[in-house]
């Protein structure tokens, strides 16, 4: 075994060493090249885990944007005492600690919770109400934001025609509809990187509330990479393919905006 002295009493074991990063060098090509596999044959176990992301994500983004929109647009047209205190509220919110969001929710569905007799710990939907927690926020102040911008610029044409108020906000949600799903789609992607409350509220239990992102942790720390990493490369991918959509959808906007 190779030997080198570096200064006085301190010797460096490089044949050991280097015998070691080419272990792991290899365990780590093993472990793509497995990962790729699993995505390339389809892998039943991925496509449930990927399949089970998609459907907690997407509805927990329906349930929040529906609330959430509507939320945005009444505080963006209407004006009433408290209404710069729920501003700060929402807008603190966009910040929640999802672990804490986690232990609200598991506390309220639990037996001795007041919402406990719906069973719904440990299941699919608890997770649901987690992220559409988690997402509300954002989306509600985000698309206040917008639409209260676009609100100042038509204001005079509502107040000359006599625009009752619920008929201003449908009208300005539709004119501001590509900036809104934009928000949407940053909405989607807040959902689909949650670890921490899903994993408290869900249970990461296997064929039953085991998605992307707790299956990662718990398979990275298990020891097998091959599936963390073709789970990671699927989130990856989907990062990807949301921000293309935002750009995509910034510039179908700004033609929209100059037609």
């Amino acid at each position: 075994m190779a030997v080198i002295r570096w200064g006085a009493g301190r010797v460096r074991r490089t044949g050991f060493r280097k015998w070691v990063d080419i272990r792991h060098m290899q365990d780590f090509g093993a472990a793509f090249l497995t990962a790729f596999d699993l995505l390339i044959g389809a892998d039943a176990a991925l496509l449930e885990i990927i399949g089970l992301s998609l459907r907690v994500s997407i509805t927990a983004l329906l349930a929040a944007g529906l609330i959430g929109l509507s939320l945005g647009a009444a505080l963006a047209v209407t004006r009433f005492p408290g209404r710069g205190f729920i501003l700060v509220i929402v807008n603190s919110m966009m910040g929640l600690p999802p672990v804490v969001v986690g232990l609200v929710v598991y506390m309220l569905l639990s037996n001795a919770g007041p919402l406990g007799f719906l069973g719904l710990l440990y299941t699919p939907e608890a997770m649901i109400i987690a992220q559409a927690i988690l997402i509300l926020p954002i989306i509600a102040a985000l698309s206040r934001q917008l639409i209260e911008d676009l609100h100042a610029e038509y204001a005079e044409q509502f107040r000359s025609f006599c625009v009752p108020t619920g008929r201003m906000m449908v009208e300005l949600l539709w004119d501001a509809r590509y900036s809104l799903l934009t928000v949407m789609l940053a909405g989607l992607g807040r959902a689909m990187a949650e670890v921490g409350a899903v994993i408290i509220v869900g249970g990461n239990i296997n064929h039953l509330t085991r998605v992307m992102t707790t299956t990662i942790a718990l398979e990275t720390s298990k020891g097998d990479l091959a599936l963390a990493l073709g789970l990671g490369i699927v989130l990856l991918s989907i990062a990807i393919a949301i921000n293309a959509g935002v750009m995509a959808l910034n510039a179908t906007a700004k033609r929209q905006a100059y037609a």
